[in-house]
């Protein structure tokens, strides 16, 4: 992921675009910046205001009702801490819950939630795969959407 480069690489640079144009555009960021590190499982782009899905990985559906749980879910970080995530019907440990960062286990598979001015983030990963290396690329991920004001 090293050699992505966001800021100068026109393939992320448009703007006045349709939705669709723009979908596909953030299919191919989360397909480049996650998936292709191969520590990413399943993933998708969330806008808060509406919980709607701009982009997934394929076969990641998730619903509304789903979705709104976890962007609750930073509201009250110490309640989530102590109390874990619900999700894909799954019970997840809490291991970080800060304003912008939540992590959750469950037995060998983690869930990664990181939160922008308008955005979700929401990458999940397997036994097989190495956490730090998720975290990494979805909060590397989060920064690029920050400093665009996302």
């Amino acid at each position: 992921m090293a050699d992505l480069d966001f800021d100068t690489n026109p393939r992320y640079q448009r703007n006045g675009l349709p939705d669709a144009v723009k979908m596909n555009q953030l299919q191919n960021l989360l397909h480049d910046a996650l998936i292709s590190t191969e520590h990413v499982q399943q993933c998708a782009i969330i806008r808060r205001k509406d919980c709607s899905v701009r982009a997934s990985s394929v076969g990641f559906n998730l619903y509304q009702d789903q979705v709104q749980l976890l962007i609750d879910a930073f509201k009250n970080p110490p309640q989530t801490r102590e109390e874990g995530i619900y999700f894909d019907d799954r019970q997840y440990k809490c291991v970080r819950a800060d304003k912008t960062s939540i992590y959750g286990k469950c037995e060998s598979r983690g869930l990664i939630l990181v939160k922008t001015l308008t955005l979700l983030l929401i990458a999940t990963y397997t036994d097989s795969m190495f956490p730090s290396v998720c975290v990494e690329a979805v909060e590397k991920l989060a920064d690029y959407f920050k400093e665009k004001g996302k």
